[in-house]
C-alpha cells in the first residue's frame, strides 16, 4: 500500500525567491503583496499536486540559532530583511494559516532543521517524503524515500538526479559545502576550492572530509588542477573546514512537539481568507470564495460587515406588472436602468430588455426580444418603447447607469434619447480613484459592495458556442440583468457618499464627465465617412513597401528568414551576426522588442533598423489599412470608434476599435491614413487643435516670469528656451538649437532624466546635465513646482489638475527606489496631462452645447490627443471657425493664452 508523500515546504526560501524573483504588487493603498501572492500560489498547486498529503509550510523563527553559537560571521553579511518584504511576512503567515495549512517556526533551529527532523523520522517509517525547497543544502537528506522538489522551476531531485547535478551523492552533499563554502549563509569553506575541485578531491579519494584529511598525500596525484598546491591550503584551514561541515549539517534530531498525524490540513477557514484577500486585493481568489460561499448559501459580510438582505428581482412578462413598475419609475426620485443586447458594439447591437431597479435589492428585468424555442410570451418591444421613452427622455428624471453612453448608444437606434443622467457608476468609481481597480461592474462589485456578481459566462457559455443574450432562458437571464440594474443602484449609494465627502471630486464629476457623456455619445453616433478605396491602394502601396524591405532584411542576413518569427530574429542578430546582446527576455533568450532594436540601430547596425521599419509599416497595415475598411458600418457606411472616459489614469480619452489614438503624425504613411477620413460632399472638415497645451499649463502651474512671458508674448517658446539655454539671442538660434530646446520642454514635463535626454539629443550624460541645470536657472519657477509637487505627493499620496481631479499614487512611498522615481515623474507629469485632459473635455461640452444651440448643420467627428475634429458644411465653414476657437480657449482661465490652431480640407490631413 503506498502512502501519499509528507509534504514539506521550505517557506523561508521561497519567501526571498519570489520576493527577488515576481514583478512588484501592491494593493490601491500601496501596500506590497507580490511575494504573498508568490507563495500562496505556488502552495496552492503543489496543494493541488498532493491532495491527500499531510502538509506542512516551515519558516525560520526569529532570533539567532545554534549555528550563531558555531560561527559568530554565520549568515552575518546578510543584508536585513527590506522592508517591502518583511510587511509581507504576517499578511502571508495569516493566509497559510486560513488555508487550513499547518504553519510551523521552531525557535533556536532553522526551518532546514525542521524539515530534516520531520523528513528523517517519515523515512524511518517507510514513508514517501517530498521537500519543497530551492535551497541546495537540502540535498543532503535526499535518500530513498526523500526527494526535492523545486515548485519554481518545477524540477526534481533523487538520489540520481543529485550525483547528476553536484557530481556527490547526496552522502557527500555536506563534505562538498564544507570544502566549497556557501556564499548564501557565510559558510566559509576552504578558500580556493570551488564545486570542481570540492567534487574532484571527495570524488578520488572515494569518501567524506574525514577520509579526506587521511589521505591528503594522495591529492598531488588526482587530476585536478592545481593538485600539487591543496594538501598545504587544505591543511592550513582544517579547523575552517571541520567548522563548515558542523555549519551546514541540517540537524535531522530537533526535538519536535508536533507528530507527522497532526500534520493533515484543516478546512480552509472561509471567512478569514475573504478578509485577508480584501485586505490584499486578491480579486481572483476573492471572487472565487464569494461565488462558492454564494453556492453553499453562505451569508457573506460585505467590506462594511453588514450582511447583505435577499435580493428580490422580477422578470415582467404581463401588462398589469409593467403598468406597475412603469408608476414605480413615475415616483422614484433615481432610477438605475440597464439594457440587454445582442452585441458589445453599441452601433450594430439588437435590444434584448431593460432592467431598471429604483430601491436596493429589488430590481426587475423586462425582456422583449428573446427567440429561443419555448419562449414565454414577452411583451411587444414597441409598446414597451413606446411607453418607457417618456420616463427615459425626461431631463428632470434623475438616472444612474453602469457605463451608460452604451445604453444610451444603443437606445438612440430605438428613436429614444436618454436624458437626465445624472450619475454613471464607472465614472464615479474612476473619478474617486482611477488606478485603485478597474471599473467595470464585475470588478467594482466586488471590492466596494464584497459582491460577487452573476457573470456573463456563467449563463451564456465560453468560446465560439457562448449564446447571445437573446438566445438565454429567460430564468438565467432574468437575474443576471435585473442583478446589474440593482448592482448599479447599490454602487452609486457607496460611491457617491464617498465623492461628497471630497467636494472637489463630486465637482469633477458633476460638472467635466457628466456632461461629457452625451457628448460623446453623439460623436460615437455620428461616425466617421472613411475612402474605404483609397485605404485599399494605401495596403497595397504598403504591401509592396514590406516586400522590398524583406528583401533588404534578406540581404543584411545572408539569408532568408521569417522576419515576423522573434525565434528566427534573435537566431540571425545574436548567433548569426553577433550583435551585442542588450536586453534579455524573462526565459533568458537575447531581446528582440522594438527599445532593443532601436538601441541597436542607433549603433548603426543596418539590420534592426530594417526590421523595425518593417514592423512599423506591418502594423500601419494590419491595423488601419486592412482593417477599416471591414469596421465601415454598413447601416451607416461610416466608422464609429468608442470613446473610453475610465480607463487612461490620468483623465485622457482612449479610444478602441479603431484607436485613432495611435495613428502615427510624425511619417508620411501615417499621414496618409489621415487622408482617408473624408468629408462627404457638400461639406469639409474643420479641425481645431490646442497649441503646446501642456507646456501653457506648465507655465500656468509653476508661476514662472520666463514662461510666461514668452506665450503672453506669443513667442516660439522652443526658440525662447534655446536662446535661454545656449546662451544666444533669439534670431541667432540654429535649427539644432531648437530641436535639442523642444526636448528638453517636453522631456522635463515628462520627467525626463539627463540620461534620457543625453539619449534624445545624442550627448554625453554630462552635457545634458549641464542643459537641465542651465534650464532651471533660466526658469526657477519650474525647479520649484517640480519640487512643491514632489513634495505634496509624498505628503498627501496624490496630486490635482487646475479643476480637483486627483491622480492617487501608491508607490511614491515605495522602497523600490526605480518605483518610487516613476512615481514621483508621474506626479509632476499628471497635473499638467490631467488639466489638459479636463480643458479638452470641458470644451467638447461648450462646443457641442454650441452646436446644438445653434442648430448648425456642422458635427463633431472625431477627438484625437488635443484636437477636436468636425464636418461642417461648406457655406458655414466661416461661422464655425470664428465660433470654435473662443469656445475652445475659454475652455479655461489661464495665467497664458489658450492657443487653438484651425484648420480646413476635404480630409483631416489637410484640415490638421
Amino acid at each position: 500500500m503506498s502512502h501519499a508523500p509528507l509534504v514539506l515546504v521550505d517557506g523561508s526560501s521561497y519567501l526571498y525567491r519570489a520576493f527577488h524573483a515576481l514583478p512588484p504588487l501592491t494593493t490601491s493603498t500601496g501596500m506590497p503583496t507580490g511575494a504573498v501572492k508568490g507563495v500562496l500560489n505556488m502552495l496552492l498547486s503543489l496543494r493541488k499536486q498532493y491532495p491527500d498529503s499531510p502538509f506542512a509550510v516551515v519558516f525560520d523563527a526569529k532570533g539567532k540559532t545554534f549555528r550563531d553559537e558555531l560561527f559568530e560571521h554565520y549568515k552575518s553579511h546578510r543584508p536585513p530583511m527590506p522592508d517591502d518584504l518583511r510587511v509581507q511576512v504576517e499578511p502571508l503567515h495569516a493566509s497559510i494559516r486560513a488555508l487550513g495549512l499547518p504553519l510551523l517556526c521552531v525557535d533556536g533551529v532553522e526551518a532546514d532543521d525542521v524539515i530534516g527532523t520531520l523528513a528523517r523520522q517519515s523515512a524511518a517509517r517507510d514513508c514517501p517524503v517530498v521537500i519543497s525547497t530551492g535551497d541546495k543544502d537540502m540535498a543532503q537528506l535526499v535518500d530513498g524515500h526523500i526527494t526535492l522538489v523545486n515548485t519554481m522551476t518545477g524540477s526534481s531531485l533523487d538520489v540520481d538526479g543529485v550525483k547528476e547535478k553536484f557530481g556527490v551523492g547526496p552522502e557527500l552533499i555536506i563534505d562538498f559545502l564544507a570544502l566549497m563554502g556557501d556564499k548564501v549563509d557565510n559558510i566559509p569553506g576552504v578558500p580556493g576550492v570551488g564545486e570542481k575541485t570540492a567534487c574532484g578531491l571527495l570524488n578520488g579519494v572515494g569518501g567524506g572530509l574525514e577520509v579526506l584529511y587521511a589521505n591528503l598525500d594522495k591529492v598531488p596525484e588526482l587530476p585536478i588542477r592545481g593538485a600539487k598546491s591543496l594538501p598545504a591550503k587544505l591543511e592550513e584551514h582544517r579547523e575552517m573546514a571541520f567548522l563548515s561541515y558542523q555549519l551546514a549539517t541540517i540537524k535531522t534530531d530537533v526535538p519536535l512537539d508536533i507528530h507527522v498525524e497532526a500534520l493533515h490540513p484543516k478546512a480552509p477557514d472561509r471567512e478569514a481568507l475573504i478578509r485577508l484577500y480584501r485586505e490584499l486585493e486578491f480579486k481572483a481568489w476573492l471572487d472565487e470564495l464569494l461565488r462558492e460561499a454564494k453556492a453553499s448559501g453562505e451569508t457573506v459580510a460585505t467590506p462594511e460587515q453588514e450582511a447583505v438582505p435577499e435580493a428580490r428581482y422580477e422578470i415582467v412578462l404581463e401588462p398589469a406588472r409593467f403598468q406597475a413598475w412603469l408608476e414605480k419609475l413615475r415616483q422614484a426620485e433615481l432610477i438605475a436602468f440597464d439594457t440587454e443586447t445582442t452585441s458589445l458594439n453599441a452601433q450594430q447591437a439588437q435590444l434584448v430588455g431593460l432592467s431598471f431597479a429604483v430601491e436596493a435589492h429589488e430590481a426587475a428585468y423586462i425582456p422583449v426580444a428573446h427567440s429561443y424555442m419555448g419562449v414565454p410570451t414577452q411583451l411587444d418591444r414597441d409598446e414597451v418603447l413606446a411607453a418607457l421613452k417618456p420616463i427615459l427622455e425626461d431631463p428632470a428624471k434623475a438616472k444612474v447607469g453602469q457605463h451608460a453612453k452604451y445604453d444610451m448608444n444603443v437606445l438612440a437606434l430605438y428613436g429614444i434619447e436618454v436624458q437626465g443622467l445624472a450619475y454613471d457608476t464607472m465614472l464615479e468609481s474612476y473619478v474617486l480613484d482611477s488606478t485603485a481597480t478597474r471599473h467595470d461592474m464585475d470588478s467594482l462589485a466586488l471590492k466596494y459592495l464584497g459582491h460577487s456578481t452573476i457573470r456573463f459566462e456563467d449563463i451564456a457559455g465560453k468560446g465560439a458556442k457562448q449564446l447571445t443574450f437573446d438566445q438565454i432562458a429567460l430564468e438565467q437571464a432574468g437575474p443576471y440583468a435585473a442583478e446589474d440594474a440593482d448592482v448599479t443602484l447599490r454602487l452609486h449609494q457607496h460611491l457617491w457618499q464617498k465623492l461628497e465627502a471630497i467636494p472637489s471630486l463630486a465637482k469633477v464629476l458633476r460638472e467635466i464627465e457628466m456632461p461629457l457623456v452625451p457628448v460623446l455619445a453623439r460623436i460615437e453616433q455620428q461616425g466617421a465617412l472613411v475612402d474605404a478605396r483609397l485605404l485599399g491602394q494605401q495596403s497595397l502601396e504598403l504591401g509592396e513597401k514590406m516586400v522590398e524591405l524583406e528583401r533588404q532584411a534578406y540581404e543584411l542576413a545572408g539569408e532568408e528568414f521569417n522576419l515576423g518569427s522573434p525565434k528566427q530574429l534573435c537566431a540571425i542578430l545574436y548567433e548569426k551576426l553577433g550583435l551585442p546582446v542588450i536586453a534579455k527576455t524573462a526565459t533568458g533568450q537575447p531581446s528582440t522588442a522594438e527599445n532593443v532594436l532601436a538601441e541597436l540601430a542607433e549603433q548603426d547596425f543596418p539590420l534592426p533598423k530594417v526590421i523595425m521599419q518593417y514592423r512599423t509599416v506591418s502594423k500601419l497595415k494590419s491595423t488601419y489599412t486592412d482593417r477599416l475598411p471591414e469596421q465601415i458600418n454598413p447601416r451607416t457606411g461610416r466608422i464609429h470608434t468608442s470613446y473610453h472616459q475610465a480607463v487612461a489614469a490620468t483623465g485622457r480619452l482612449s479610444s478602441s476599435d479603431p484607436n485613432l489614438q495611435n495613428i502615427p503624425i510624425r511619417t508620411a504613411e501615417g499621414r496618409r491614413i489621415r487622408q482617408a477620413f473624408v468629408a462627404p460632399r457638400g461639406y469639409k472638415l474643420v479641425a481645431a487643435d490646442y497649441s503646446q497645451i501642456e507646456l501653457r499649463i506648465m507655465a500656468h502651474l509653476a508661476k514662472d516670469e520666463g514662461l510666461l512671458d514668452a506665450f503672453r508674448h506669443d513667442r516660439d517658446v522652443h526658440r525662447a528656451t534655446a536662446a535661454e539655454v545656449f546662451a544666444v539671442t533669439l534670431e541667432d538660434v540654429s535649427h539644432d538649437q531648437r530641436r535639442s530646446a523642444k526636448a528638453i520642454n517636453f522631456g522635463l514635463i515628462y520627467g525626463m532624466s539627463a540620461f534620457g535626454l543625453a539619449k534624445q539629443l545624442g550627448v554625453d550624460r554630462k552635457e545634458a546635465q549641464a542643459y537641465i541645470d542651465r534650464y532651471f536657472t533660466r526658469y526657477p519657477g519650474v525647479l520649484a513646482y517640480m519640487e512643491r509637487t514632489r513634495e505634496q505627493a509624498g505628503a498627501q499620496g496624490f496630486v490635482e489638475t487646475l479643476f480637483g481631479r486627483r491622480l492617487y499614487l501608491p508607490e511614491i512611498h515605495s522602497k523600490n527606489g526605480a518605483m518610487r522615481k516613476a512615481a514621483e515623474r508621474t506626479a509632476i507629469n499628471a497635473p499638467m496631462q490631467g488639466t489638459a485632459a479636463d480643458i479638452m473635455k470641458r470644451a467638447m461640452v461648450r462646443v457641442d452645447g454650441w452646436l446644438a444651440e445653434s442648430g448648425l448643420d456642422a458635427k463633431v467627428i472625431l477627438q484625437v490627443h488635443d484636437e477636436l475634429v468636425l464636418e461642417v458644411r461648406e457655406d458655414l465653414v466661416d461661422q464655425v471657425k470664428e465660433a470654435i476657437r473662443p469656445l475652445m480657449s475659454g475652455a479655461a482661465e489661464l495665467d497664458v493664452p489658450l492657443v487653438v490652431d484651425v484648420g480646413v480640407g476635404d480630409n483631416w490631413d489637410e484640415a490638421h
